[in-house]
């Protein structure tokens, strides 16, 4: 599978449906259809998008659409969501963070609370990074055999590595504005429920996990 190939599912999904499940529904249902050899390039694909998008500069465009919930493995979350926004998206934002302003998925979010925000609009698609496995353990039978399949082409699924770039304080309003001045705007900081000790140990990490679903059971 050629990354073509590869975009043209993950936007086939999005003129199927626009609902995140019957997505993922669809993305299976063709990618059982392909060799097995295919749905491995399918996730191979997949992580490569995501190193990509890892960088600190695109989890502190997340930490700011998010109001600040946004830990290290939402934000792994929202790098698949960056990638079934479509390649046009994708290749453009993870150039320009700041372009996330433009889309139409973030700009509905703007000047709401997060614990408005339904879950088909939450900016994360965790599914995705799950949907090529169990296609392949359908198809060929095998539970274990797309791990080994990764394995033997020296494929390593890492989550939530260390992003690229340099770490910086996603809570200096300051940087933010200088960074993402369009974001700034959007979602300004005004009652955002902040991280204590976001110090030089932390700059730039995101919330903790604890304080993430502190965060998340008391709103959405």
């Amino acid at each position: 599978m050629e990354m073509d190939s590869f975009w043209h599912l993950i936007e086939g999904s999005w003129r199927h449906t626009a609902d995140p499940d019957e997505r993922l529904e669809w993305l299976a249902a063709q990618l059982s259809q392909l060799p097995p050899g295919e749905m491995v390039d399918f996730q191979v694909w997949l992580d490569r998008l995501h190193r990509w998008a890892d960088s600190w500069q695109m989890w502190g465009a997340a930490y700011q659409i998010c109001n600040g919930l946004c830990s290290d493995d939402s934000f792994w979350y929202f790098q698949a969501w960056l990638v079934g926004l479509g390649r046009d998206a994708f290749e453009r934002v993870i150039v320009d963070p700041d372009a996330l302003a433009d889309l139409p998925q973030v700009r509905r979010l703007a000047g709401r609370p997060v614990d408005s925000w339904s879950d088909d609009e939450w900016p994360e698609w965790e599914s995705l990074d799950y949907v090529a496995g169990p296609a392949y353990a359908q198809v060929t039978g095998e539970e274990d055999g797309f791990d080994e399949a990764l394995e033997a082409r020296g494929h390593d699924t890492a989550l939530s590595p260390e992003p690229t770039g340099e770490r910086w304080d996603f809570d200096d309003a300051d940087e933010v504005a200088r960074r993402f001045p369009r974001l700034a705007r959007l979602f300004p900081r005004s009652d955002r429920p902040r991280v204590s000790g976001l110090g030089a140990e932390t700059l730039g990490q995101g919330p903790d996990e604890g304080f993430f679903f502190t965060q998340l059971a008391g709103g959405r």
